[in-house]
């Protein structure tokens, strides 16, 4: 990680890679040219050296890189008209399960860098614009209804959870919850301002030290009373920004439980808001299966096992069984021992029974050379069983 003053900064300079305050929350991205503003901020703050793994540039390595695959991209239309369209003919061979989710995953780090983008506007110039943050949820809701399969297929890098944990956490519990609201047949607008909310759930942790919320040690008392009061500061600052109610209750309350014994108003059942119901099952699911710190994730199907106990009601039955018929028993993207003994990796949901996923066998092909997928089923092939975390890492370097 590179060192540099804050004192020998200049205005509309770029850098290569992201750029931290303390190592750990995001200030500018590789898109973000440096402001005299946030020049300015940096020494209202005293803030003398800032972090990251690039350089400084003169131009955006993003606008640098969009450019050249535009010239491919015309290049490729040329070609395709010299050849007489043969590329067209081709395009089913190109556009495989693998291309199209990695484009799916481009387009979702560009979603991951809008929230960094928003939690930094807000950090540096005490910005927050509902209009921005709502178009670009009514984006991510049509891109997830589309992609869906795809999206939940998505598992950042502990490397990127590692350096902004508030950034990724958001970004996948707003996947999560929106999920559970096209599931629950919410209108377009109920779930733009679901995903709004979800998007600042944790915006009041930035008044937090970072060691707080990513330390490696046990909290203090003084630190566990800390966090409790984020929600009231996520609140307090919707509210200072005019966000609509609906939103900022959402926000407040994603720490209420069904049993009364959340916070931070201790409120049960129908006084909870539909909202905070679902990021309280999105974010807890989430926290579950995400390394931290302090604690290693549970597999994805653990995590959907322990919301279905559902130990004390503490969340609504409705909203995890949501969840459930988004992502099947056995979730979208973890890999499973089917009951002939084959492996496979689930892909999609049975609309109808959770407990009977879309799976892709694994290493094995139609004769037109596209992947084996299967639906399982009650009384033909099931799914035996989840793979451990060894069986997974094992077949992942044996694919590789």
């Amino acid at each position: 990680m590179n060192t540099f003053n804050t004192t020998e900064l200049q205005e509309g300079v770029f850098f290569s890679k992201d750029v931290f305050l303390d190592k750990k929350f995001i200030l500018l991205t590789p898109a973000t040219a440096v402001s005299l503003e946030f020049i300015r901020e940096l020494k209202e703050w005293e803030f003398l050296k800032i972090y990251s793994e690039g350089e400084q540039t003169e131009t955006s390595v993003i606008s640098s890189a969009q450019s050249e695959d535009e010239d491919k991209d015309r290049q490729q239309s040329s070609s395709d008209a010299e050849s007489g369209g043969d590329a067209s003919r081709d395009s089913s061979q190109t556009d495989t399960d693998d291309s199209i989710y990695a484009q799916v995953e481009r387009t979702y780090l560009g979603f991951q860098n809008f929230i960094a983008e928003v939690y930094t506007q807000y950090v540096t110039k005490k910005e927050l614009q509902l209009q921005a943050i709502s178009d670009k949820v009514k984006e991510l809701c049509e891109f997830i209804k589309e992609y869906r399969k795809y999206v939940l297929r998505i598992q950042p890098s502990q490397e990127n959870r590692d350096k902004n944990y508030l950034v990724v956490h958001s970004m996948r519990s707003t996947v999560f919850a929106i999920v559970i609201g096209q599931q629950l047949k919410f209108p377009i607008h109920k779930l733009i301002e679901l995903g709004v909310s979800t998007i600042l759930h944790e915006i009041g942790m930035v008044r937090l030290p970072p060691q707080v919320y990513m330390g490696k040690k046990e909290l203090t008392p003084i630190e566990k009373n800390a966090i409790l009061t984020h929600p009231v500061i996520s609140y307090n600052i919707l509210r200072e920004f005019s966000f609509p109610l609906n939103i900022c209750l959402g926000v407040l309350e994603h720490h209420e439980r069904e049993n009364g014994e959340g916070y931070p108003r201790k409120l049960a059942k129908d006084k909870i808001s539909i909202y905070a119901k679902i990021i309280a099952v999105a974010c807890s699911y989430e926290a579950m299966t995400a390394n931290r710190p302090f604690k290693e994730a549970r597999d994805a199907f653990t995590g959907i096992i322990d919301l279905m106990k559902n130990p004390g009601k503490q969340y609504d039955d409705m909203v995890i069984r949501a969840l459930l018929f988004s992502l099947s028993l056995y979730p979208i993207g973890i890999y499973v021992l089917l009951s002939n003994d084959k492996k496979a990796q689930v892909i999609d949901v049975n609309p109808d029974n959770p407990k009977y996923p879309i799976v892709q066998i694994v290493g094995e092909t139609k004769p037109d050379g596209t992947p084996k997928i299967v639906e399982t089923s009650e009384y033909g092939l099931s799914v035996k069983r989840p793979l451990s975390r060894e069986e997974t890492k094992a077949l992942s370097e044996a694919s590789s």
